[in-house]
């Protein structure tokens, strides 16, 4: 499995994450667009980061909502999320031209991402600004003991998948990630990480909040560059995802 990071998300004077530091132990970064973080610099400077350390470069789209950091839900129309959506792949594809480097995923941020892991018309309107405005690229969702209604909906519109566990992240029943309101969401222990990251790596499973083994399937674990515990762990998780 690969390693990926969510990157990129400065904006100005202010600071978020930790990317110098983790970039060369990660496979793939997603670079925020400029709508729930980042600005035109802070997304070159990034996208620089990756060409130099071979990191495959993914548009990160979220909800027009730096305060809230994307994390917020915001009514949209089906068309409304395909146009903001394919608006921030188009500005992280200039930025990357400049780089002669290529954009080579989609993952979606915060509400975006979990909106549409439950809301099919969210995820086809994702789905459709990825396939008219990159074609044939994948597009990072969650892994889930049960996929099938997503694979079926991105055969149809001719995308690929990728499918995407969290080394940070605690896990509910149903495969979604617990919200982060939950106490225990988030973890905040780098050995907790690690041990969740070997179960996914070698069981193929992840324990819920409930105590619950869930099969999952992913191709890659994410990392957050805004938690200080998961920056301590990255050298570990490293040699945890290295065959």
């Amino acid at each position: 499995m690969k390693l990926n990071a969510d990157m990129g998300e400065s904006f100005g004077a202010w600071t978020m994450g930790m990317d110098s530091t983790l970039m060369p132990w990660i496979d793939m970064a997603n670079i925020a667009c400029g709508f729930h973080a980042s600005d035109p610099d802070v997304m070159a400077a990034t996208v620089a980061l990756a060409v130099q350390h071979n990191v495959s470069i993914g548009a990160h789209p979220g909800y027009a909502d730096k305060q809230g950091f994307g994390r917020r839900h915001i009514d949209h129309t089906p068309a409304q999320i395909s146009h903001l959506v394919r608006y921030q792949i188009g500005a992280l594809q200039g930025i990357c031209a400049h780089f002669n480097a290529s954009l080579d995923y989609v993952k979606p941020h915060g509400a975006l991402y979990n909106t549409m892991m439950v809301d099919n018309d969210c995820f086809e309107a994702v789905l459709a600004a990825v396939a008219d405005t990159l074609p044939n690229t994948p597009l990072m969702v969650l892994a889930l003991p049960d996929n099938r209604p997503h694979r079926q909906l991105a055969q149809q519109a001719g995308v690929p998948l990728i499918f995407e566990a969290f080394a940070d992240r605690a896990y509910l029943a149903s495969g979604q990630l617990a919200p982060r309101s939950r106490p225990g969401a988030v973890l905040d222990d780098a050995n907790a990480m690690i041990a969740q990251v070997l179960q996914l790596s070698q069981h193929g499973s992840v324990t819920t909040l409930e105590g619950q083994t869930l099969s999952l399937a992913p191709d890659t674990v994410c990392v957050h560059g805004d938690n200080p515990q998961s920056v301590e762990a990255i050298k570990q998780l490293r040699k945890a995802l290295t065959p």
